[in-house]
């Protein structure tokens, strides 16, 4: 056994993470390249990126800088005056804003009015390979991403039920 590796049976400790052979022979023996050396002093390339400090601190001239503008307060009035209002988006670039929904992204074979809650209908029609709900209105104004892509067809080839809830733009406990 070599004198370097430790016997297994009675290492412990630092014996155990010890390397067996040194790096010696492996070492690279090119030159350096200046450019990834960290040996180089960060001052010699004045083009390098740097701090530029502003012309005078921040927030000198803001209230609250003193111990007594601490103390006392800044009023409501002078709060509301640093706030930015939020930019308007500019006209024509929103939803539902064009004539006659030219350019809106709404499908005109999926209807507009949104469906509730779906439910199984009790009594199945013969309707091919359609398949049939009824809707049963809003569920506390909530509905998972499946429902809410869901809207109500009145063109479809069965009659439309008066009676029930047409969907989301109903209040709920009005009666049609």
């Amino acid at each position: 056994m070599d004198r370097n590796e430790p016997d297994t049976d009675e290492a412990r400790g630092d014996d155990v993470y010890q390397p067996t052979h040194s790096d010696v022979d492996n070492r690279p023996t090119d030159a350096l390249d200046p450019d990834n050396a960290i040996l180089t002093d960060p001052l010699e390339d004045m083009a390098s990126p740097g701090y530029s400090p502003p012309e005078r601190p921040r927030g000198v001239t803001r209230y609250g800088t003193t111990q007594r503008e601490q103390r006392e307060g800044e009023s409501l009035d002078d709060r509301l005056a640093q706030e930015v209002p939020e930019a308007q988006p500019p006209e024509g670039d929103s939803i539902g804003d064009l004539p006659g929904g030219a350019g809106e992204p709404v499908d005109e074979q999926a209807g507009t009015t949104r469906a509730g809650r779906l439910a199984q209908v009790d009594t199945p029609r013969e309707t091919g390979n359609r398949t049939v709900a009824r809707d049963v209105g809003p569920d506390d104004w909530a509905a998972p991403a499946e429902e809410a892509a869901m809207h109500v067809d009145t063109g479809a080839d069965a009659t439309v039920d008066e009676s029930g809830p047409s969907g989301w733009r109903e209040e709920p406990g009005t009666e049609r």
